[in-house]
């Protein structure tokens, strides 16, 4: 499936599920990069016309469809050892909301050539329609980002960038290992970056390549905090940068704080539901444990 030239391998990987409103934004930023790549799309089960779409009019990209949802975790692990079975040289990880501009991918690949202690490296990530920089991006980085003057090898360090739009050297997998199952979507993420900088890596983007992230903005309510805070805590608990006894702290004990501090409150239902996701916590301590120790070592096999 491999293209014959003297480019570097890149296999792009896409988790999708209904695709429809972004397929052709998506695929096409792909199919016509500067720096040749396969695709793959890994299909959590759409109810849409995704798979059909595929079939009829992107025949060049390979599917994969999933009977059931597996998570956005799970699915890109398929891609990612089908790239290390096929003997690619990276891979491109990329929300079905999202989609290059033309030499993004190039760039991205290049400067990780010139760079391998950045373990993920990602372009700047605007709105869809490419007015502004992408809210959750603009919280990961320096305001730095928007003056001129970078070369087209420039990278630029962050702790943290969401895996919208994630190149990632096939090396670098083998090293840290494959997304956790812990995580069966949201937060995977964030503990493999917690994982790379274990591992010594670091995480940049390329301030002169282009990605666009199309995802609406939801409004914060009461049911997606809740949510963030219990997979921050699970982040927290298998984060291997902490020991353990921190880990435990900071993912088992700090709900309970919580829950104590909601209960001085009146809060009896945010009491409640941090004293719950403590006691949830603490029943994944075995998986966690397992976790943690795979981590920290080459967990190719996860």
């Amino acid at each position: 499936m491999k293209k014959n030239n003297d480019q570097k391998p890149i296999l792009s990987i896409i988790v999708s599920y209904n695709f429809m409103p972004w397929i052709d934004r998506c695929l096409p930023s792909l199919l016509g990069s500067s720096q040749l790549t396969d695709i793959l799309v890994v299909d959590n089960a759409s109810t849409d016309e995704t798979i059909s779409t595929i079939h009829e009019r992107y025949q060049q990209v390979r599917l994969i469809a999933n009977k059931h949802n597996l998570g956005f975790g799970a699915a890109n692990n398929i891609g990612i050892r089908i790239a290390m079975d096929e003997g690619y040289d990276g891979v491109l990880l990329i929300n079905q909301d999202a989609w290059l501009a033309p030499g993004a991918l190039l760039q991205l690949m290049e400067v990780s050539l010139q760079h391998p202690e950045f373990g993920i490296i990602s372009p700047i990530h605007m709105t869809g329609n490419g007015s502004e920089l992408d809210p959750g991006f603009a919280t990961y980085i320096s305001k730095k980002v928007v003056k001129m003057g970078y070369s087209q090898s420039s990278i630029l360090n962050c702790q943290f960038i969401n895996a919208a739009i994630w190149y990632i050297p096939i090396t670098v997998i083998k090293e840290v290992g494959l997304f956790a199952p812990l995580f069966y979507h949201y937060g995977e993420d964030k503990d493999y970056v917690n994982r790379l900088q274990y591992h010594g890596y670091q995480i940049g983007y390329v301030p002169t390549a282009l990605g666009y992230h199309d995802r609406a903005q939801r409004p914060f309510n009461r049911t997606i905090y809740l949510r963030t805070e219990k997979v921050y805590h699970l982040s927290e608990y298998a984060n291997i940068n902490y020991h353990f006894a921190k880990a435990f702290a900071m993912g088992v004990l700090a709900p309970v704080k919580k829950a104590l501090q909601a209960m001085t409150k009146g809060k009896w239902k945010d009491f409640s539901v941090f004293l719950d996701i403590s006691l949830q916590l603490l029943g994944k301590s075995l998986l966690v444990i397992i976790a943690r120790k795979k981590a920290k070592f080459s967990s190719i096999n996860t």
